[in-house]
């Protein structure tokens, strides 16, 4: 690859970027209601993501024998601590510290 191509695909990713950050603003302005629909999507897309997430990160796990039982105890856990702390952003992290704990300790 050259240098030009790598300019290219860096100012690419660059105006990708760009555009699908700002167009939002640019649609929706401040102080002008979005439609119905945007508004749906805005209450019912960051739960289907998250269900998404948890899809992709199971579905190579194996739950047969001790294969599975990290992946379960780091999910009980996740629910456990989310249900009491009602933090997303710490009940994730502490669920990915405590499998990666089992995963290189108890489940070699």
């Amino acid at each position: 690859m050259t240098v030009i191509q790598s300019i290219i695909i860096i100012l690419a990713v660059v105006l990708g970027t760009m555009v699908t950050r700002f167009l939002p603003f640019l649609i929706f302005p401040e102080g002008k209601t979005p439609p119905p629909f945007i508004t749906y999507l805005g209450t019912v897309l960051p739960y289907a993501v998250i269900g998404l997430l948890v899809v992709y990160c199971l579905k190579d796990a194996v739950f047969s024998s001790f294969h599975g039982l990290p992946e379960a105890i780091a999910v009980l856990f996740i629910v456990v601590i989310h249900k009491w702390k009602k933090n997303t952003l710490f009940s994730i992290g502490a669920g990915t510290v405590l499998y990666m704990v089992l995963v290189q300790t108890c489940f070699r």
